[in-house]
């Protein structure tokens, strides 16, 4: 067993003859007008019915390779080498029968399910419109085949579905009608190109379990690009890593992620949190890797000790609801109580819609909690402050970090400014030494000066997480919340943050609220844990204990859903339906469509009332 080569050889009985291949790609090449080269003679194949994985870090390649199956190729590139799927040149079709292969050779499903689909027009517009515009069929005809593939990838009610709008649905949902969009020609290939990054592992147990469905009922092939090295290794049959290019290893998933041969490789590998044992009866060689082996308690004054002192954050009996105008009120945290001690760290876990961000948002001063208390250093912050006074007395005791530092920095001011805004407005520091103390706080997230004078769009996701996490901390806050701030990033820069905030809370005694739907995650950073579902704390306890063993039905869900090897994708996807949709006829917390759409109804409720509001 060796690493790969250019050539794409790797591991004995790695891959599938040019003859077998429905798709074969061999020698590619790819460079910029400006002589940039940013492939290296990939070389990969994926039989009829087989998952083929692509692994690696964001711009590793993989995107840019799966994008070529289709011709997407940026402006003016030069490609060399060739792109064959079922027997067809990609790079050398000319533009009709490119567009036939488009159509009917492969389809491809996106990250981002609304970046791809128009939110003025309805659902089935959207499955629709291919087939009557570019294949002849009929309105009926394209409606019935529109019903047919929703009822297909296991949404409630195909019929009901079609007049409804894209913000009506949350992103599971959304995402399983673009799968139904991507199959309604029936194509050979689907690429799938991180599909499940942004959503819970509910979720993404049930699309993945739709995925493996719709593959063996149509004997598809499948390119699945991703960087989750569990998934890859609980989903497919063989995997490619990709670094700077170029493909440093291939092989059969369960022989790369176990015995990994490549330096690239071993560190993905080490990098990537697990859940060994978590699970009743599993074992630790469910992971692939052994970053994550600790529970967590990275400060010396551990739970067992700080049980006596008086929480730094205190939240008692919480709740919020909206009310919206024509519709039933959304229950969004209901009594809710947690705290944590100087130097700990609680996570909060749970599925899109169970209130965790509401009571983050709480906790931070962006809502107002109807009922209850909150107290961060024994100091009372349950209203929403009003004056200028008191939200920089707020801001000044809790700071947080979102999931996407993009959005929540400004695009038009370099990091180091964004840093000194924020010392500026909290601080009597002279401009000379606001500026020697952005520095500082740079250098402490592992950054320097040249990134100081970056904005952020030529910054990678990790240094911008970490711009935005010394900017919280420049202020010096008494907690910190954390909102889904690693979910989006490639496992080596995720292990980089979640070392960087254990060391600050070392160094500092700084209490952190973790919020985050990975429980591998939840488990190397957090000592204690607590498990939200529809807005109530179904469990609570030690973290290492919580996950070893579980005591309420919906924590077993969650911790069964994690991928791992030999885990089957239908079975775990259809477990779930069961669970939450018996929930959710007995409940009448579910609101809209199904109770997926929980999240989505929360996220309209609170627009809404922002705009009472104001």
């Amino acid at each position: 067993m060796t690493p790969a080569t250019n050539d794409g050889i790797g591991r004995g009985d790695a891959g599938v003859t040019a003859s077998a291949a429905l798709l074969d790609i061999r020698d590619l090449t790819l460079d910029l007008p400006n002589g940039t080269r940013l492939l290296h003679g990939i070389s990969l194949s994926v039989a009829a019915g087989e998952t083929v994985g692509l692994v690696g870090e964001s711009g590793s390649g993989k995107s840019l390779t799966a994008r070529t199956v289709l011709g997407l190729l940026p402006d003016r590139a030069t490609t060399a080498g060739t792109v064959v799927l079922d027997g067809t040149d990609v790079l050398a079709a000319p533009g009709a029968q490119l567009r036939r292969l488009r159509r009917r050779g492969a389809g491809m499903i996106f990250q981002d399910p609304r970046a791809g689909i128009n939110p003025m027009r309805t659902i089935g517009d959207h499955l629709t419109e291919s087939l009557r515009l570019a294949e002849g069929w009929s309105a009926a005809d394209a409606r019935a085949r529109a019903v047919e593939l929703l009822g297909a990838v296991r949404l409630p009610r195909p019929e009901d579905h079609l007049r409804q709008f894209p913000h009506e649905f949350s992103g599971g949902m959304l995402q399983r009608v673009m799968i139904a969009g991507a199959l309604t020609t029936s194509p050979q290939l689907l690429v799938c190109d991180e599909p499940t990054t942004a959503l819970d592992v509910t979720t993404q147990a049930e699309i993945i379990g739709v995925l493996t469905e719709q593959r063996a009922s149509r004997g598809m092939g499948m390119l699945f690009i991703t960087h989750d090295l569990n998934l890859a290794a609980s989903l497919c049959d063989r995997v490619y890593v990709m670094s700077g290019g170029q493909v440093v290893e291939q092989g059969r998933a369960h022989d790369v992620l176990r015995d990994p041969q490549a330096d690239y490789t071993r560190r993905l590998v080490a990098a990537t949190p697990t859940l060994p044992g978590a699970a009743p009866g599993a074992a630790a060689e469910y992971g692939v890797g052994d970053s994550a082996g600790h529970a967590g308690h990275p400060f010396d004054g551990g739970s067992s000790e700080t049980s006596n002192v008086v929480p730094m954050l205190q939240a008692t009996g919480v709740s919020k609801t909206y009310v919206r105008r024509g519709k039933d009120p959304v229950c969004a945290v209901v009594d809710a109580t947690v705290e944590v001690p100087r130097g700990g760290a609680l996570g909060v876990v749970g599925e899109s819609g169970s209130g965790k961000s509401t009571l983050a948002r709480m906790i931070v001063g962006l809502e107002g909690a109807d009922t209850g208390d909150i107290r961060i250093d024994g100091r009372e912050r349950t209203a929403v402050p009003r004056g200028r006074a008191e939200r920089i007395a707020h801001a000044r005791s809790v700071q947080m970090v979102f999931q996407d530092p993009y959005l929540s920095l400004d695009p038009r001011i370099t990091a180091g400014r964004a840093i000194e805004d924020a010392l500026r407005l909290h601080t009597r520091l002279s401009p000379a030494e606001a500026r020697t103390r952005v520095l500082s706080l740079l250098e402490q997230v592992g950054l320097g000066e040249k990134h100081a004078a970056a904005r952020p769009r030529t910054l990678s996701g990790g240094q911008r997480q970490r711009v935005a996490i010394a900017r919280a901390l420049a202020i010096e806050p008494d907690v910190l919340v954390m909102d889904e701030a690693t979910s989006a990033l490639d496992v080596s820069v995720q292990a980089q943050v979640l070392d960087l905030v254990d060391r600050i809370r070392r160094e500092r005694g700084l209490p952190v609220l973790f919020i985050s739907h990975d429980l591998a995650v939840v488990r190397r950073v957090c000592e204690q844990t607590v498990v939200m579902r529809r807005g109530e704390i179904v469990e609570r306890g030690d973290t290492a204990a919580l996950l070893a063993s579980p005591q309420h039905e919906y924590t077993r869900l969650l911790i069964g859903s994690v991928p791992k090897p030999g885990w089957d994708a239908s079975a775990a996807g259809a477990e779930v339906e069961a669970v939450l949709g018996a929930d959710a006829e007995g409940s009448e917390a579910a609101t809209g469509p199904d109770a997926g759409s929980e999240a989505s109804a929360i996220e309209e409720a609170q627009i809404e009332a922002s705009g009472q509001a104001r």
